[in-house]
C-alpha cells in the first residue's frame, strides 16, 4: 500500500473549528506544524470556493483565537499557538488604516496651494488674448539700486583727494604725511620677510635677488622662485628698482642741493632769509608730492603672473588679461568670467571719482564724523588700502578710528540708495 511521504512525517492532526462574520461555520484539518498563514489561506479557499482571485484577500484578514481574543501570529505554527483540539477561530476582515490627521493636513494644505497658486505667464497671456491693446504715454520709472562695492570704490577715489587737500593745510602737514607714509608701511625697500628671504637663500639664490624678487611678487616665495628662474640669464636681473633708484637719485640731489646752496645763504642777510622763507615753502610743497607719490605707488597694480599665463593659454590678449585681473583683484576665476562677460566695470571706471555735486557725496561731506574722519591720516591710509586690497574693508571696518566713518557712509549710501 501506498503511503504519502507527508503522512508519515505529520506531526497531530487536529480540528480546529472555524468561524466568519457572515455565520458560516466548519472544521478544518490541520497539523501541529502547520503555519498560521496557511491555515488561513485553507479557510480563505474553503469559503471562495477553491480559488482565491485577489492575492491581496490573504494579507487583508486575520486569525483571532475565540477564547482568548488574541490575534494569532501568521509566521507561528499551529503548535506554536498553543492551539488544542476543537478551539475556535474567527475569521475576519482587517479594518483599513485611518489616514493620519497629519498626511490629512498635508493634503489638504497642497490642495489649497494649487487653488490659491497664482496664474504663470502662459495663463496669462491665455486669459488676455483676445483683450483689446491700448498704448498710452506713460513714463516708466527704474529704479536703479546701485552696488554698494561698485559704489565706495568711486567715492573712496573721491575722499582721499578730499582728505589730501584738507590734511595739506595744516601747518604740520609734512609730518602728518610722513607719519601716513610709515603706517602704510610704503618704504618696503627697508622690510623683507626674513623667513621668506631665507628660503630662497637656502636653495641658493643671491641674497640680493631674492630680495628682489619678493618685493616685486608681494613676499610670495612661490612666485618669487618662479621670478628668479625665468631671469637668471636676464643681464638687467642684478639692477635696483625704480622706487629705491628714484629715492637715492632723490636724496644724493638733496645733498648737492643743499651744499650748493650753503655759501650763497652764508653771504647774504635779509636776501637769504626771504629765499629761506621762500624755499621753505616750495620744499614743502615739493615734500608733500614726494610723500602723496609714494601714497600712490602703493595702488601701483602688480598682476598675478601665473594668472596671467593661465589666462593667456586660453587665448586673451596680453593687455586684456591684465586689465581683467585689475578689474579683480587678482582673482583669476572672476577675471575670467569678466573677459566672458559684458567686462563691466572698465578698467577707465576704476579710479574714476563720484560725482562731487552729487547728493550722496555731499550727503557724505556734511557728515560730522567723516569730517573729523578726514583730518585723521590713518583715515586716507585706510582709504588707499581699500582701494587697493578691497577684502580689508573688514579691518577697517573694526578699527576704532576708521570703522566710524566707514559705517556713516554706509548708512548714508543705503538711506539715499533707498529713496
Amino acid at each position: 500500500m501506498f503511503v504519502q511521504e507527508e503522512k508519515i512525517f505529520a506531526g497531530k492532526v487536529l480540528k480546529i473549528h472555524i468561524c466568519t462574520m457572515e455565520g458560516a461555520e466548519w472544521l478544518e484539518e490541520v497539523t501541529e506544524d502547520t503555519t498560521i498563514e496557511k491555515l488561513k489561506e485553507k479557510c480563505l479557499k474553503h469559503c471562495t470556493h477553491g480559488s482565491l482571485e485577489d492575492p491581496k484577500t490573504l494579507t487583508h484578514h486575520k486569525l483571532i483565537h475565540a477564547a482568548s481574543e488574541r490575534i494569532l501570529t501568521e509566521t507561528k505554527t499551529v503548535a506554536d499557538e498553543n492551539l488544542k483540539d476543537k478551539d475556535c477561530l474567527l475569521l475576519i476582515k482587517k479594518r483599513p488604516q485611518p489616514v493620519s490627521a497629519k498626511m490629512a493636513d498635508i493634503a489638504a494644505e497642497e490642495k489649497k496651494k494649487q487653488e490659491t497658486k497664482a496664474p504663470d505667464k502662459d495663463a496669462i497671456l491665455k486669459a488676455t488674448a483676445n483683450l483689446s491693446t491700448r498704448h498710452s504715454d506713460r513714463t516708466v520709472t527704474q529704479h536703479n539700486i546701485r552696488d554698494f562695492q561698485t559704489e565706495l570704490r568711486k567715492i573712496l577715489v573721491s575722499l582721499i583727494e578730499v582728505a589730501q587737500k584738507i590734511l595739506a593745510l595744516n601747518p604740520d602737514a609734512v609730518e602728518l604725511f610722513k607719519k601716513a607714509n610709515a603706517m602704510l608701511d610704503e618704504d618696503e625697500e627697508e622690510r623683507v620677510d626674513e623667513t621668506a628671504l631665507q628660503q630662497l637663500t637656502e636653495m641658493g639664490f643671491p641674497e640680493s635677488r631674492a630680495i628682489k624678487a619678493l618685493r616685486l611678487n608681494h613676499m610670495s616665495v612661490t612666485q618669487a622662485m618662479e621670478w628668479l628662474i625665468e631671469h637668471v640669464d636676464d643681464p638687467t636681473v642684478d639692477m635696483p628698482l625704480p622706487g629705491q633708484e628714484a629715492q637715492g637719485g632723490a636724496g644724493a640731489a638733496a645733498a648737492a642741493a643743499s651744499a650748493s646752496a650753503g655759501p650763497s645763504l652764508s653771504a647774504t642777510g635779509a636776501l637769504a632769509r626771504t629765499l629761506s622763507q621762500s624755499s621753505s615753502e616750495e620744499s614743502k610743497q615739493d615734500e608733500l608730492t614726494e610723500i602723496f607719490k609714494r601714497i600712490r605707488r602703493k595702488r601701483e597694480f602688480r598682476p598675478d603672473s601665473r594668472a596671467v599665463i593661465a589666462l593667456m593659454e586660453m587665448g586673451f590678449d596680453e593687455k586684456e588679461v591684465i586689465d581683467a585681473l585689475r578689474v579683480n583683484n587678482n582673482q583669476q576665476d572672476a577675471a575670467c568670467e569678466w573677459l566672458l562677460g559684458d567686462r563691466k566695470p572698465s578698467p577707465e571706471e576704476l579710479d574714476k571719482g563720484i560725482d562731487t555735486n552729487s547728493p550722496l557725496f555731499q550727503a557724505i561731506l556734511e557728515n560730522p564724523v567723516v569730517q573729523l574722519g578726514l583730518t585723521n591720516p590713518k583715515t586716507l591710509l585706510a582709504f588707499e588700502d581699500m582701494l587697493e586690497n578691497p577684502l580689508n574693508s573688514t579691518q577697517w571696518m573694526n578699527d576704532p578710528e576708521t570703522g566710524p566713518v566707514m559705517l556713516q557712509i554706509s548708512r548714508i549710501f543705503q538711506t539715499l540708495n533707498r529713496t
